[in-house]
């Protein structure tokens, strides 16, 4: 299925071995182990299945579910949840996790409870917040406290390591100072326990630059990578670093045009909200020639995160179940029937790989 059906995405798995195999093997060199993160292929054990073979350490993701599907489809790498696991689901994070970050001793009873009645040992990074303020704990005395109560008296469950995160939602920028932040963190907790911690999760891919310009704190000894190897813009757009030979195109949305026409660039009449009550603002440049392509926001939520690969299209803005284009300056003339094809960003990506109507189509 996927031939002639549309809106896709085409997935290069082999693009996808590369990217994973040198990113990886760029962190090995710094002493620094991978955890894969799938959540933005939602999942796919197929592409999990590439980024264990490249050599992660595990494969993670925020959501239990796809971690089942992942276990299920007979990936055997360790597998890692990375959202702080609910309350309510501790029975099922110790049946499909080895491993799961966390920053609450409730939850973390729940867990050790959970995972003497299983019968298995699991493994938990106590998370420190140092800015960013999502998850992590804050004090210093609660973090010693927890951590000491893992150790010693939650007997069931390993005190493997600590994490932290940067930028996912207050944009703090992981800058060698900060992450030492995180390293004094940890180093107050291996006092408490009396032994050094095996993993020291130094944030997500926005603190993949460190490793590019070599300038990771030296005791970060693991990190968790998606965007940086699923797609590997975010660096190169907004640091101006590179990986050599990786790639940015692993995958691709393509999308039927359904309709092109003349129209005025600007709306005509009272302006108001658009379907999702925002104000969007429209530049006047007269008649132009216009295409809509069968592909919206409930496939990518954002119109910005798409970069169409053919000279002279822009991306107007789109509707729940359309998207708009200029084609005036098209390299060819755009009819009904035909292909437009886009780079994605990572939450095109994220999106477009949780929706029931867009075709996957592998390389």
């Amino acid at each position: 299925m996927g031939a002639n059906v549309y809106p896709r995405l085409v997935i290069d798995t082999g693009k996808l071995k590369v990217n994973a195999e040198r990113v990886i093997a760029l962190c090995a060199e710094a002493g620094i182990s991978v955890a894969g993160v799938v959540k933005v292929a939602a999942g796919d054990p197929k592409l999990a299945r590439v980024v264990a073979d490249a050599g992660a350490a595990q494969i993670a993701s925020s959501r239990l579910r796809q971690l089942v599907r992942i276990r299920e489809a007979g990936v055997e790498t360790p597998l890692m949840l990375i959202r702080i696991p609910m309350l309510s689901e501790a029975a099922a994070v110790v049946r499909a996790a080895e491993y799961s970050l966390n920053s609450d001793i409730e939850v973390l009873r729940a867990l050790n409870a959970a995972a003497g009645a299983a019968g298995v040992v699991h493994n938990v990074i106590l998370m420190i917040e140092i800015g960013d303020l999502r998850e992590g704990v804050w004090l210093e005395e609660e973090y010693i406290a927890i951590a000491r109560e893992v150790e010693h008296e939650l007997k069931n469950l390993s005190l493997a390591g600590t994490g932290t995160n940067v930028s996912c939602y207050g944009s703090i920028v992981p800058t060698p100072e900060k992450l030492a932040e995180f390293i004094t963190a940890t180093e107050r907790v291996e006092n408490a326990v009396g032994r050094e911690m095996g993993i020291i999760s130094g944030s997500a891919s926005t603190a993949f630059a460190r490793v590019i310009e070599g300038t990771m704190p030296k005791r970060v000894n693991h990190i968790r990578l998606g965007e940086a190897i699923f797609i590997n813009r975010d660096n190169e757009d907004l640091h101006g670093l590179t990986v050599p030979g990786t790639y940015r195109d692993v995958m691709t949305l393509e999308a039927e045009v359904v309709e092109v026409r003349v129209k005025p660039s600007h709306p005509i009449g009272e302006i108001a909200y658009d379907a999702f009550r925002f104000q969007p603002t429209y530049e006047d440049r007269g008649n132009r020639r216009r295409a809509i392509i069968a592909v919206g926001k409930v496939d990518y939520a954002f119109s910005e995160l798409l970069t169409p690969l053919e000279p002279g299209v822009t991306v107007l803005g789109a509707s729940s179940d359309h998207t708009l284009l200029d084609v005036e300056d098209a390299a060819h003339e755009v009819r009904v029937g035909d292909i437009m094809k886009f780079e994605l960003d990572y939450g095109a990506e994220v999106f477009l790989n949780s929706s029931e109507d867009i075709v996957k189509v592998y390389r």
